[in-house]
């Protein structure tokens, strides 16, 4: 996820301030497994998989150091794996 990232800033110029900066946090936060932009670029939104005990605190501490670097707080959501396709 993060080279797919790195891709998307440096190939493509896609990404900005804004989802670099959520990335990068990232990096740092051990309990991520990856992060990256979504959607087409130039602002939006990104990913993270994020273990799910953790999920408060990298709320907490993803809010602090992006309000910090960008000026305002971002945004953040939970979302669960469901159990994918099953026979009726």
């Amino acid at each position: 996820m993060y080279s797919s990232h790195d891709s998307l800033k440096n190939l493509y110029e896609v990404s900005g301030k804004e989802l670099d900066t959520l990335v990068e946090f990232c990096l740092n936060y051990p309990e991520v497994s990856g992060a990256r932009m979504t959607g087409a670029g130039f602002g939006g939104c990104a990913i993270a998989l994020v273990k799910k005990d953790f999920f408060e605190d990298f709320t907490a501490k993803i809010t602090a150091y992006y309000t910090e670097k960008i000026g305002y707080a971002p945004s953040v959501y939970s979302s669960e794996i469901g159990g994918g396709v099953t026979e009726l």
